[in-house]
């Protein structure tokens, strides 16, 4: 497996998996005000937060790190976050927003995967 893919897809599956439960479940039972809150939420936690202290947590161990990302994550970030406020602006979701919100996720996933990995 390409490290880009095990970084970039499945470690933030894997670590949200308690989110990622809690916004189905809610979705499921028509409280979409909850399920975006948490998806959104954990979202930004993990770009605020989580990849700011890996930084702090690798210098600290003397482990060199940095917010450097290649061109093509710092893409998929803006893209991200410019369709998910296209979607929340206008207050409400349906299922179509879903499906291109999930296209956009696999198709990023499969280009991480073929994506040649630098040194």
């Amino acid at each position: 497996l390409p490290k880009a893919f095990i970084g970039t897809i499945l470690l933030p599956i894997v670590g949200n998996a308690a989110e990622h439960a809690t916004a189905v479940t809610a979705a499921y039972k028509g409280m979409m005000d909850l399920a975006l809150g948490v998806a959104v939420g954990s979202s930004t936690q993990i770009a605020l937060f989580v990849v700011p202290c890996a930084v702090l947590w690798g210098w600290a161990f003397d482990n060199p790190m940095t917010l450097n990302f290649r061109e093509f994550d710092t893409a998929c970030q803006m893209l991200a976050v410019f369709l998910v406020s296209q979607v929340l602006q206008h207050g409400n979701t349906n299922w179509l927003h879903g499906l291109m919100l999930i296209t956009t996720y696999v198709l990023i996933a499969v280009i991480t995967w073929f994506i040649p990995e630098t040194h």
